[in-house]
């Protein structure tokens, strides 16, 4: 992955490049699965905050949970859930859309007052290219994608995941890579400056290098 290609993963549709990643620990809450598939998920965190560095909680002080993934058939189940209005601003103009536009997913982000990551909405609409994804991989995809602040595009023509000679699915080295040098401390937790992304490429060159 060249330094272009890592700046556009964080480059918004405006232009401007954004970085964030989380400044607090992650507490996940799952709604409309089964168990098997909530312990599949919390597997999927722990994987990432293995591969990052990064750490979950029992509790956030100020949200009970800060990642919230909903897993549902259509948008308007959205509008009965209790006091989702209260947490993402126009709920019902973003069902609106999201609707007309034929999507699938949307994720939303909260951030503290330095810009980092402070909570995460994830949304799921459950149609037939999602539902024919193992859960696995569904999972890891869900994750990888809020553990930093993407662009918009950023996975619009290449999945954050990889397809193994055996067959197995796991996150591709290239997007782990990228992870992993987002959460290294001596990296900023915030960054609007396109050098951020020579940063992240040269920590990147060091985590893909085969050991000698």
């Amino acid at each position: 992955m060249t330094p272009q290609e890592i700046e556009q993963l964080f480059t918004r549709a405006d232009g401007n490049y954004l970085f964030a990643r989380w400044g607090r620990p992650i507490v996940p809450i799952v709604f409309g699965v089964q168990d098997e598939t909530l312990s599949i998920v919390k597997g999927a965190f722990e994987a990432l905050c293995v591969l990052t560095g990064h750490k979950m909680a029992e509790t956030d002080p100020e949200l009970g949970s800060n990642v919230m993934m909903f897993f549902f058939r259509d948008w308007d189940e959205l509008l009965g859930v209790p006091d989702l209005g209260r947490l993402i601003d126009g709920l019902d103009d973003l069902v609106g859309r999201l609707k007309a536009s034929g999507a699938n997913q949307y994720r939303v982000f909260r951030f503290d007052k330095g810009g980092s990551i402070q909570a995460s909405f994830v949304f799921l609409r459950m149609d037939k290219a999602l539902a024919e994804q193992p859960a696995e991989d569904l999972a890891l995809s869900q994750v990888a994608q809020v553990f930093l602040l993407w662009s918009e595009a950023a996975f619009a023509n290449r999945s954050p995941l990889a397809k193994l000679e055996n067959g197995q699915v796991v996150l591709h080295p290239e997007i782990g890579a990228v992870l992993s040098a987002a959460y290294d401390p001596l990296m900023p937790a915030v960054a609007q400056d396109k050098s951020h992304a020579l940063r992240l490429f040269a920590r990147c060159q060091t985590a893909l290098r085969p050991e000698e």
